[in-house]
């Protein structure tokens, strides 16, 4: 009959334990009206209780602080630090030891050992100690494989590992808009919400705009001179509370003057959000970068560079037209002016624009006036592009406020 010899105990032990910081200690209030049966016991007893505020016993707070009971909740972006200790435990001289920590996530292998050198050897009852930091960048399993490898005092090399599973959870739900303005603006909604279960102080939102554009924040109003943020001075986020931040892209000058290049899918920036925790502990999350899909124009494309808001009744107004070519071919243009129940165009209609050159832009100075009072709309301009016989129609091009010209009292 054949026996298996006994498993040989390992001289050394391995110790692994999460590095956090403590939290503020909150009792629970019980507490009743002078007229029950227990009297003025409970409120006496909350006041004797070292863990409350002295005042404000009946609210959840507490001055004492608690060490963590358990692994905890592990975020997207936070820093996960970990002590690793390992103590020999027999009365030998262990040598040649390595400790090595690999961080098995799902997509790869990361060594967060501070220092991949042997210790000479290790004397009964000493340890060797090692604190290792990782910035959580991935959600979901991640593993903690701690190995290590000695020599005993008879020759024998030994080895043994342990393993450490914990969840990555996500701790905000990013939502972004995109609203395209005639101007070639583009203003972004981000809808940030905290799902965690802890409140956040949020120490930065803010959007690092792609070459093409330039970025200004519409996150704070002027006070006394100050930009004050729309959310307050204590910007914190409660669980399950969603916040929007709102910022304007405008194109660089390069790009702006180039209408064929702006146009597909662009790439608008990326969002870098910072926040912190508990006693400070600080959070970072980047956003891939954001693309939108920027309006089709067709082949042409005509804007409103200036148009007043308000225009006096029967009286003629000017606005300004830009024209641009956004194919990749010459066209020569005609531009007529249709009249319409409000709105009467003065000029000559069916003149010749001229030949236009792929991404180019010409300027046009037009005149109008309105017959009815009211928010009228601009519409009935018509280009046609003579070398393919092919008319573009443009209707609803902007609105004026018509109202009633001053009207002379005679005495």
């Amino acid at each position: 009959m054949e026996v298996n010899p006994p498993k040989q105990e390992h001289l050394l032990a391995l110790k692994v334990m999460r590095l956090t910081k403590p939290t503020l200690f909150t009792n629970i209030p019980v507490t009743c009206e002078d007229r029950d049966l227990p009297g003025d016991l409970f409120n006496q007893l909350m006041k004797d209780d070292p863990s409350t505020v002295n005042g404000a016993e009946t609210l959840m707070l507490g001055e004492m602080l608690t060490l963590p009971q358990n692994f905890g909740n592990i975020f997207l972006g936070e820093t996960f630090s970990s002590y690793i200790s390992v103590h020999n435990d027999s009365n030998q001289i262990v040598k040649d030891i390595l400790v090595k920590a690999d961080l098995q996530t799902s997509s790869q292998r990361l060594n967060l050992s501070a220092s991949n050198a042997t210790v000479a050897e290790l004397k009964s009852d000493c340890c060797i100690d090692d604190v290792i930091h990782h910035e959580v960048k991935e959600i979901g399993t991640h593993i903690l494989v701690c190995a290590v490898s000695y020599t005993t005092q008879s020759g024998e090399k030994m080895y043994f590992r342990k393993f450490f599973k914990f969840q990555v959870l996500k701790p905000l739900d990013v939502k972004t808009k995109f609203y395209n303005a005639e101007t070639d603006e583009v203003f972004l909604e981000a809808q940030i919400q905290n799902i965690t279960t802890s409140p956040m102080f949020m120490e930065k939102v803010s959007l690092e705009p792609s070459m093409m554009y330039n970025v200004v924040e519409l996150n704070t109003v002027k006070q006394v001179g100050e930009g004050v943020s729309t959310f307050g001075s204590r910007t914190y986020l409660q669980p399950m509370d969603t916040r929007q931040y709102l910022y304007c892209l405008k194109p660089k000058q390069e790009f702006a003057e180039k209408a064929g290049i702006i146009k597909g899918v662009t790439v608008i920036g990326k969002l870098d959000i910072v926040w912190k925790t508990n006693l400070g502990e600080r959070g970072r999350l980047q956003t891939s970068q954001l693309q939108r899909m920027a309006p089709g124009y067709g082949d042409v494309r005509l804007s409103l560079e200036a148009i007043p808001d308000t225009v006096n009744l029967e009286e003629p107004f000017h606005i300004t037209c830009k024209i641009t070519n956004c194919s990749e071919r010459t066209m020569d243009l005609v531009l007529e002016m249709c009249n319409t129940n409000s709105i009467h165009w003065c000029g000559v209609s069916g003149r010749q624009l001229g030949k236009l050159n792929p991404s180019s832009s010409l300027y046009l100075a037009l005149t109008l006036l309105s017959s009815v009072q009211g928010l009228q709309s601009v519409s009935g301009l018509r280009l046609t592009d003579t070398f393919l016989k092919r008319t573009y129609e443009y209707d609803d091009i902007a609105q004026v406020f018509v109202v009633s010209s001053t009207i002379q009292v005679e005495g």
